[in-house]
């Protein structure tokens, strides 16, 4: 198995790059986007809302894979062209945020609403008492299942080997084509999604008893 590695040690690498690449973009666009989405269903208008909440239903009621492949082999059919890597960071990040958003709306509404009337009282706006003093609550709050879908998101990547990405698995399957050894690849492959997925869980603890120590 160790030569096998030191050959195919090459396309790994630029994988494995791939394949964090491809979580970490996601997780950040996912955030972004989900953030949006959580205001939105939080907000005074009900058509925002109603907007807000066919979004999440949609893209946590349909499987990744679907989206995926209607993202790259589906818009083409309409004019739309997007590459094999654009296509999966689309479908990625698209399916994050759905779940990204009721992680912070639950946050969100955690915060003592008394907070909320403090800072109406001293004239701050809602903006203002949103960025200075309910986000850094709701993220702190938020921070353990926010850890927990960015390690989905790593191995969710796995899934753009359907559409060509040369990430992790789909190297695993190339290598195990022309080597006969599927057995061996996979399980260096999965290896390795175990390290990066234990070192983010080490560092989602830490981030955890950081920033959480004065809420004990």
């Amino acid at each position: 198995m160790w030569d096998l590695f030191l050959r195919s040690l090459p396309l790994l690498q630029t994988a494995f790059l791939m394949t964090l690449g491809l979580g970490f973009a996601s997780f950040v666009l996912g955030c972004v986007l989900g953030l949006a989405i959580a205001l939105l269903r939080n907000s005074q208008g009900r058509i925002l809302r109603t907007i807000a909440f066919a979004y999440v239903s949609i893209f946590r009621g349909t499987p990744l894979l679907v989206q995926m492949l209607l993202i790259y082999f589906g818009l083409p059919h309409y004019g739309i062209v997007v590459s094999p890597i654009p296509s999966a960071l689309i479908a990625l990040s698209l399916f994050a945020a759905a779940y990204l958003s009721e992680i912070f709306r639950s946050g969100i509404n955690s915060v003592d609403p008394g907070q909320w009337e403090a800072a109406d009282s001293m004239s701050m706006g809602y903006w203002v008492c949103l960025r200075r003093i309910i986000l850094p609550q709701a993220f702190r709050i938020a921070l353990p299942p926010m850890g927990s879908r960015l390690i989905a998101l790593i191995k969710d990547t796995s899934l753009a080997s359907t559409i060509t990405v040369m990430e992790l698995t789909r190297v695993a399957e190339q290598v195990g084509a022309a080597t006969f050894k599927y057995m061996e690849m996979f399980v260096m492959v999965g290896a390795m999604y175990w390290v990066v997925n234990q070192l983010l869980t080490i560092l989602q603890t830490w981030l955890e008893g950081r920033w959480t120590r004065h809420m004990r």
